[in-house]
């Protein structure tokens, strides 16, 4: 089956494993993992979600205090904070419909706070700043993530509803 080119900015490009960025919130600097190293990667979403909420309100700390920075950092706060809250939600979902929705909005809020994040950059309002580089690369990866789970929840639910017969409805004995 021949793939169709996607209409929409929602491609996902992918990452190159040997140039891997992480942040220390401690420290504040971001480094860079290579293949070999010792250091270990996180696969635990709730702590990386923490540790994007914590790096997006340093990040907004840091800008000027102006107009325009203040809009901005105001909005990449608002953003960038929410994908950590709505997953604990999406933890609680109470249905699989309920799930996904949670992680779109997830999704949707870390396009936008890339967003605002790219225009940081343009503006270079954190030039030489490691704050906002892992904020660019930690809301590339979590978006990948997030689109991947909404994938398969959507495959879960279609391979669920497929598998589940259509059981016809009769009136109860009571009802007679």
């Amino acid at each position: 089956m021949k793939k169709a080119k996607h209409p929409t900015s929602n491609i996902q490009h992918p990452t190159h494993n040997d140039d891997r960025r992480t942040y220390n919130r401690d420290s504040g600097v971001a480094w860079i993992l290579r293949e070999g190293d010792t250091k270990e990667r996180k696969y635990d979403l709730e702590e990386r979600l923490l540790e994007f909420a914590s790096a997006i309100i340093d990040l907004s700390e840091i800008l000027p205090n102006s107009r325009a920075g203040s809009h901005v950092a105001g909005q990449i706060l608002r953003s960038g904070t929410s994908p950590y809250p709505n997953h604990g939600e999406a933890e609680d979902a109470e249905s699989r419909e309920d799930f996904i929705h949670k992680l779109k909005v997830c999704l949707k809020e870390l396009r936008e706070t890339r967003r605002w994040a790219r225009l940081i950059g343009r503006k270079n309002w954190a030039a030489d700043d490691p704050t906002l580089l892992f904020v660019l690369k930690e809301s590339d990866e979590l978006i990948r993530i997030f689109f991947a789970s909404i994938q398969t929840a959507q495959r879960n639910a279609v391979a669920q509803n497929r598998r589940q017969p259509v059981r016809p409805r009769y009136p109860s004995v009571e009802a007679v």
